[in-house]
């Protein structure tokens, strides 16, 4: 784990002061299941983080689009925080390899999960807010997304992604080759969260979380495009 840290600090061009801090950020909650002597899961740092990513892309946003109103300004917001693609820039920089699970969550495909990449990522950025202070998170939370018009542009351009999904995977493997599963429900009748997951023959290729299976299903298969990008050709 020491090399992977390594690693995703050269990716972020920034080393943790307090390195317990980027381990907390990449602690699931399962591991301590298997570790009672860790004090903290990253739950905590993703709250701060997502107060901390808001305040970065808002400010960002603002300085870069300032013809724009209120409504689109937080509509090109919600793009770049959304679930997908916060679990799309997580595999980017590889946090993917470097998240501390339990044994059960490993074996059940956590490290592919959407929502656990998602999480970490977010806590990352309250760990970098915390050791570092807000210019620095600011600083490596900007250099992570690049270009924000080039993020928004792709993010538009993968707004189908299981259209993106079925047309990548059918000359290998057929129409049929494709199957989705709720593989959990949770919240109140009025709020009900879906987690679906999406196999090809018996391979789990990734899961997605949303509010309606709909919205689960596209960024189960968001995920999955992660998971084959590096198999497929070009």
């Amino acid at each position: 784990m020491s090399g992977a840290l390594e690693t995703l600090q050269a990716r972020l061009s920034y080393v943790f002061r307090d390195r317990a801090l980027l381990e907390c950020a990449l602690t699931h909650p399962s591991y301590l299941q298997e570790h009672p002597e860790v004090a903290e899961s990253n739950q905590r740092l993703e709250f701060l983080g997502d107060a901390v990513l808001q305040l970065v892309l808002t400010e960002a946003l603002f300085q870069l689009f300032p013809g724009d109103r209120e409504g689109l300004l937080s509509k090109r917001r919600a793009t770049l925080t959304k679930g997908v693609f916060l679990a799309s820039l997580a595999r980017e920089i590889g946090l993917d390899g470097c998240l501390r699970l339990s044994p059960g969550e490993e074996s059940s495909g956590g490290r592919l999960r959407a929502t656990a990449l998602e999480d970490a990522c977010e806590a990352l950025f309250g760990a970098l807010y915390l050791d570092g202070g807000l210019p620095e998170a600011r600083r490596v939370v900007l250099g992570l997304y690049g270009p924000l018009p080039a993020r928004l542009t792709g993010s538009l351009e993968a707004d189908n992604p299981k259209g993106r999904l079925q047309e990548l995977v059918q000359p290998r493997y057929g129409n049929m080759a494709l199957r989705y599963e709720v593989s959990g429900i949770s919240g109140d009748d009025h709020a009900r969260e879906y987690e679906m997951a999406v196999f090809i023959q018996d391979r789990l290729l990734g899961t997605g979380r949303g509010t309606s299976k709909k919205l689960a299903e596209e960024a189960a298969a968001q995920a999955a495009l992660e998971t084959l990008k590096p198999e497929m050709p070009g």
